[in-house]
């Protein structure tokens, strides 16, 4: 892919073609730096998100309503690690686009309905947790296992639909355009609809989410208030405070989860609304924020979920292989 020419002569993209984009020179040293640090940063996301797909998958106590939510965004992050990454980081240390223009197109339509995706579980998962804490008698009868596979396809549908109408539709036509050179992969949305996927994608998720979880918070303060007040009493209650305890530290991790994802799409969603001319450099690091959530949110679970943690010491000592592994109870770090 590298063009080799005299060091005062300029590199194009495709030699041959006479509308190339120039290509970016780069010492070999830089080539095997940033290969290195992007394919370890991929494989990483990989081997994350595959350990939290496995041991949710594999052991029957953590089918859930809530883990399969969880399953749901680890999916979505290992693709982001198998494909946008490795692709991604191509086209930044290469600084041309080879893939041409029909996988571009299906490259952008796949980037978009995984990012979005993820946001998507992201509010259900937000949901979960609100009747979880708000709403603890109601959460067996309203959220059923059945219930959150049918959201969790519905927001791959939707997510899919949608990307496929904006990159269809809703983008602006850059082969006629000047400033657009052979050996790239340029997405614009037209004005219209850069609004609206502003307030698709961003605000409105976004802003459901911080509500739902200021909401949930709030709740949590009071009950930890009556948990105090019960143990101080030394109340017959405690068992079912214990349970309640219990859900208040699900929502309170998974509200990092939720804080740390919107901390990495914040920043780039700023600079879109406010339309600032950035450097390519700092355009690149914003759009990798975005990625590297990926891997920031199966570290969440290890730092905070036992369950995790003890699954992952399964699947590693392969212990997985073992009959009847799938009812190892990985809650309680026993295995029956």
């Amino acid at each position: 892919m590298d063009y080799e020419t005299k060091d005062h002569e300029t590199q194009y993209c495709f030699p041959a073609v006479n509308s190339s984009c120039i290509k970016e020179k780069r010492s070999n040293h830089e080539y095997n730096i940033m290969y290195v640090f992007f394919s370890l940063l991929s494989a990483w996301t990989v081997f994350l998100n595959l350990l939290v797909i496995i041991s949710i998958s594999h052991f029957k106590k953590l089918h859930t309503p809530t883990n399969l939510l969880i399953l749901s965004l680890a999916v979505a992050d290992l693709f982001i690690g198998v494909i946008v990454m490795p692709v991604h980081a191509i086209n930044l240390i290469e600084t041309c686009w080879y893939f041409g223009h029909t996988f571009c197109r299906l490259f952008l339509i796949i980037m978009g309905l995984l990012l979005s995706t993820s946001l998507s579980n992201l509010v259900l998962i937000a949901i979960d947790r609100y009747v979880a804490v708000c709403h603890p008698l109601l959460y067996p009868k309203k959220i059923t296992t059945t219930k959150t596979l049918i959201s969790i396809c519905l927001c791959w549908f939707c997510s899919s639909a949608y990307n496929f109408v904006c990159l269809s539709y809703g983008s602006v036509d850059t082969s006629q355009r000047s400033d657009v050179c052979y050996g790239e992969c340029p997405f614009i949305l037209s004005f219209a609809m850069g609004v609206t996927d502003l307030f698709i994608s961003f605000l409105f998720p976004c802003t459901l989410i911080i509500t739902l979880y200021l909401r949930i918070f709030y709740v949590v303060h009071q009950q930890v208030k009556v948990i105090n007040t019960l143990m101080k009493g030394g109340k017959s209650e405690m068992e079912g405070s214990v349970r309640r305890k219990s859900e208040n530290k699900a929502a309170l991790t998974l509200g990092i989860l939720v804080t740390a994802y919107l901390l990495c799409w914040i920043p780039y969603y700023i600079f879109y609304l406010t339309e600032t001319k950035v450097s390519s450099a700092t355009s690149n690091f914003l759009t990798w924020c975005l990625y590297i959530n990926s891997c920031l949110n199966p570290l969440i679970y290890a730092l905070f979920y036992p369950w995790f943690r003890t699954s992952v010491k399964y699947i590693l000592t392969l212990q997985i292989f073992k009959p009847a592994s799938s009812l190892f109870n990985v809650l309680t770090d026993h295995h029956s």
